[in-house]
C-alpha cells in the first residue's frame, strides 16, 4: 500500500482540463445516455405502446424485491426516484409493470390504469441484479477488477468474457486494437436454438469465418470434404444436380456431426416457396451436445432466409424477431441518433427564434452577459489552486462577481 494520500495520487494535482474539453466530455456522455435510453424523454410512462420491440427497461428491487418486475425509463424517475433500482439496458417485447398487482397496492403516478399483469413480458435473472452463468452482480462488489461483459442478442443475459465457454478469450475476434470485429453475441446457453446458422454462408461469422463454427477435416471419412467455390457437382441418380455438400460442424471439445451446408446459397431476397438455403431448414440434424458461442458479422441478420418454411422454423423456436430490423440493438441506436439530432434541432430553433424575438439592447445586453460569463470563468480557473477541490463557495464567488460587474456596467 502506498504511505500517503499523495502517493496513492500522483497526478491528481496535474489534471486539467479546457471548458471546450468539458462541454465535449458532457456531450459525449449525454449522446450515451440517449443510446441507452433509445432517445427516450423520460416524461411518458410506455405502457400505452404496449410490448415495444424494444426500450430500456429498469428493475426496482426496493418495490418488487424478487425481480419479477421491469418499469420504463419515465417511471424509473417519477414512481421510483431514490429506490434501489437495476438498469437493465433494452430489452425486447416489454411492457412497463409500473403500479400493476406485482407492486403491492402502489400505483403508478404517470399511469394509474393498468391490467393486473403482463403475461408476455419475460424476466430473466438480471432484474434481480445477477448476470451471467456465475450469477454475480456487476459492478461486483467482490472483484478486484470489473471484467467486461458482452449481451447475448438471444436470451439478452449478459456474459464475463471469460464464462462464455472459450477456451481463451483470445478467441472473441477482435482487431489489433482490442476493439471488437462481431456486431453480435450468441451465447453458449443459446447456440443450440440457432445452429441452423452453420447452413449460411461463411460471411454471416465475424472475421470472415467463424473457427469454432465451420471446419473440415480432412482426415474424418464420415465427413464429405468442402470443395471450392467451383468445385465440382454431384449427381444423382434421376440425373438431378446437387449443388450441397457435406460439411464438418464443430458442436463441442470432442465431438462433431456432419451437416449438410449449401455449396451456393442465394443470398438475394426471398419469400414465399423460394428459399435462400435450397433446403427444408427443418431436415438439420438436432444438436444435444455442448455448444459454443457465435459472433456474428455486421448485417447477419439481413442473410436469414424469409421463406415461408424459414419464417416458421424461426417462429416454433421462439426467434421470429431475429427478422425484425427493428430489434437488433444497431436499429435502436439509428432511431435514437435520429431523435437526439432532431432534438438538437428543436433546441437550437427555440434559441434563435427567443434571440430574433428580443430588441437590439436586449441582444447587446444578453452578448455582453455571455461575455462576462465567460471571462470571469476564465479568470477563474487561470487563478485557482488546481490541487485543491473546487468547492460550493468558489462557483458562489464567480457568480457575485458577475453580478456586481453587470450592477456596474448598468450603473
Amino acid at each position: 500500500m502506498a504511505d500517503s494520500a499523495g502517493d496513492a495520487f500522483p497526478d491528481e494535482a496535474e489534471t486539467s482540463f479546457t471548458l471546450h474539453e468539458y462541454i465535449e466530455g458532457m456531450e459525449a456522455v449525454e449522446l450515451e445516455a440517449d443510446l441507452v435510453l433509445g432517445g427516450d424523454d423520460g416524461k411518458d410512462c410506455t405502457y400505452a405502446g404496449g410490448y415495444l420491440k424494444r426500450q430500456a427497461v429498469f428493475s426496482c428491487l426496493t418495490c418488487v424485491p424478487d425481480g419479477v418486475a421491469g418499469v420504463c425509463t419515465a417511471c424509473s424517475l417519477a414512481c421510483h426516484d431514490g429506490h434501489e433500482m437495476v438498469e437493465l439496458w433494452t430489452k425486447r417485447k416489454f411492457r412497463c409493470d409500473c403500479g400493476n398487482s406485482k407492486f403491492g397496492g402502489h400505483l403508478c403516478k404517470l399511469c394509474p390504469e393498468k391490467d393486473s399483469e403482463n403475461s408476455a413480458n419475460a424476466y430473466n435473472q438480471n432484474f434481480k441484479g445477477s448476470y451471467c452463468t456465475c450469477g454475480r452482480p456487476y459492478p461486483d462488489p467482490e472483484a478486484k477488477e470489473q471484467v467486461e461483459m458482452i449481451q447475448c442478442s438471444i436470451c439478452e443475459d449478459w456474459f464475463h468474457e471469460d464464462h462464455i465457454g472459450l477456451n481463451s478469450i483470445e478467441e472473441i475476434p477482435r482487431d489489433e486494437e482490442g476493439e471488437p470485429l462481431y456486431e453480435e453475441f450468441i451465447c453458449h446457453k443459446c447456440s443450440p436454438v440457432c445452429h441452423f446458422l452453420k447452413l449460411y454462408p461463411d460471411t454471416i461469422w465475424a472475421s470472415g469465418k467463424q473457427n469454432l463454427a465451420l471446419q473440415t477435416d480432412a482426415s474424418d471419412p464420415n465427413v464429405m470434404e468442402k470443395p471450392s467455390r467451383h468445385g465440382n457437382t454431384e449427381k444423382h441418380e434421376n440425373g438431378a444436380l446437387d449443388h450441397t455438400v457435406g460439411e464438418k460442424t464443430s458442436i463441442g471439445n470432442d465431438s462433431t456431426k456432419a451437416i449438410v451446408v449449401p455449396e451456393e446459397a442465394n443470398l438475394g431476397s426471398s419469400s414465399g416457396s423460394s428459399c435462400k438455403l435450397g433446403m427444408d431448414v427443418n431436415t438439420m440434424p438436432a444438436i444435444t451436445d455442448k455448444s459454443e458461442p457465435f459472433f456474428m458479422s455486421k448485417g447477419w441478420r439481413e442473410t436469414l432466409c424469409r421463406c415461408e418454411t424459414c419464417s416458421n422454423f424461426y417462429a416454433q423456436r421462439g426467434i421470429a424477431y431475429l427478422t425484425d430490423k427493428e430489434d437488433s440493438i444497431e436499429e435502436y441506436e439509428r432511431i435514437a441518433k435520429q431523435k437526439r439530432e432532431k432534438k438538437l434541432e428543436q433546441q437550437q430553433g427555440a434559441a434563435t427564434n427567443f434571440l430574433n424575438s428580443l430588441d437590439h439592447v436586449q441582444k447587446i445586453e444578453m452578448l455582453s452577459g455571455i461575455n462576462d460569463l465567460k471571462n470571469e470563468f476564465q479568470s477563474f480557473l487561470e487563478s485557482c489552486d488546481t490541487s485543491k477541490p473546487i468547492t460550493s463557495e468558489d462557483i458562489r464567488s464567480v457568480f457575485e462577481n458577475l453580478a456586481k460587474k453587470k450592477k456596474q456596467r448598468l450603473s
